[in-house]
């Protein structure tokens, strides 16, 4: 049987939501993120923002220069992650082969639920039509026979919309052909530029040219990879693996992100919600880790273990920005992520660092003052170093 996979992609989410929860803010330029007058990047902005050239990553003072008239929100983390819950459980109704790319994002293999629910278009409009009615969003979905497809269709026809890739081989490379090459996974920034030159600007050019020439231009692994991709072939499987005993936040960039202090500074906020989650759950990390997804859609994984159980966010800004420093920007980033794992009851002992730095107990009691003054008066409302 044929696979059936969608690619759920939610519109504008953090937008989205501050919208819904405040009709005041419908229609008008909503921009979540640092305030215009501070240092900080923008999380997300709804379709509105985004007439006006403000996309995530971007530095809030730049939102402020092109949207002057937009509506700035601090994150509301905790809210977001409660209505991502709710939309996995209607993915949930449809089938269990769900694999989350971010809190926003899902691939959902629904071969196994096509006699129960009908074919891949009707589930897809039934999701889409379920997360209207419950939940006053949308979202747009692809529809096709494999990851790599499925992902293409839904960006097409953002926001609400529905895309639906055929099954035929031949209509899949007439789909593809007029795409830029750079939609494919590999085709990196420099990837890009090589075929550019070579006059290789559109999938259709890339399925045209000689397997020889490709390679020559590329070499023979990233030749037989785009090439493959090119002709709409993808053999990815959806990975259901989840590890309950962990906490991690991620951030799916508006535009891929070259700028090292631009990833480094949503990194920093996505440690800093981890350690609140920690802090409110009453647990304590002893391994860190930081997730990185390039355009090319590679994504790799690098962790270390703490000298000791810690929650602060000083301890763990510290192992998440020691782990990003050691690795290079190869290509745009599309996704960055911080999770821990290892959890416990209670604290390790200090070591002589934490003493001379102050103590590990006044690291975690000030993480703690700023969690209160943060949920008092939003979040934002006091930075930290």
């Amino acid at each position: 049987m044929k696979r059936v996979i969608l690619h759920v992609d939610m519109d504008a989410f953090y937008a989205s939501v501050e919208q819904r929860d405040h009709p005041e803010y419908r229609g008008r330029p909503v921009i979540v993120g640092s305030p215009p007058d501070r240092r900080g990047v923008v999380s997300a902005a709804s379709y509105e923002a985004r007439k006006f050239g403000v996309h995530s990553a971007m530095p809030s003072r730049e939102a402020g220069r092109r949207c002057p008239q937009g509506v700035f929100l601090p994150p509301r983390m905790s809210r977001y992650e409660a209505v991502s819950r709710q939309i996995l459980r209607i993915f949930e109704r449809f089938t269990p082969w769900i694999e989350p790319l971010s809190i926003d994002e899902a691939f959902l293999d629904v071969t196994g639920s096509l006699r129960l629910h009908g074919p891949g278009p009707e589930i897809a409009a039934k999701i889409r039509a379920s997360i209207r009615a419950e939940l006053d969003l949308t979202a747009s979905v692809g529809v096709a026979p494999n990851m790599f497809l499925a992902k293409i269709a839904s960006d097409l026809h953002k926001p609400d919309g529905l895309t639906v890739v055929p099954e035929d081989p031949s209509a899949i490379r007439a789909f593809l052909a007029p795409l830029p090459c750079g939609r494919l996974w590999g085709a990196g920034k420099v990837t890009e530029a090589i075929l550019t030159r070579a006059g290789l600007r559109t999938i259709g050019d890339v399925q045209r040219c000689a397997p020889a020439a490709l390679a020559a231009l590329v070499g023979e692994h990233s030749a037989g990879h785009l090439q493959a991709l090119a002709l709409g072939l993808d053999d990815r499987r959806v990975e259901t693996g989840d590890d309950e005993k962990s906490i991690s936040r991620e951030n799916t960039f508006d535009v891929d992100c070259a700028d090292r202090g631009t990833v480094e500074a949503m990194l920093v906020d996505l440690t800093d919600d981890v350690g609140r989650r920690l802090r409110e759950a009453g647990r304590y990390a002893t391994v860190a880790r930081i997730r990185i997804r390039w355009k090319s859609f590679r994504t790799i994984s690098r962790q270390k273990r703490l000298d000791a159980p810690r929650c602060d966010d000083f301890s763990l800004r510290a192992a998440a920005r020691g782990l990003f420093a050691a690795e290079h920007l190869v290509e745009p980033v599309r996704l960055i992520g911080f999770g821990v794992s290892g959890l416990v009851d209670g604290p390790g002992p200090a070591t002589l660092f934490d003493e001379t730095e102050g103590g590990v107990a006044r690291k975690e009691r000030l993480s703690r003052v700023m969690d209160t003054i943060n949920r008092r008066y939003g979040r934002g409302a006091v930075r930290r170093p």
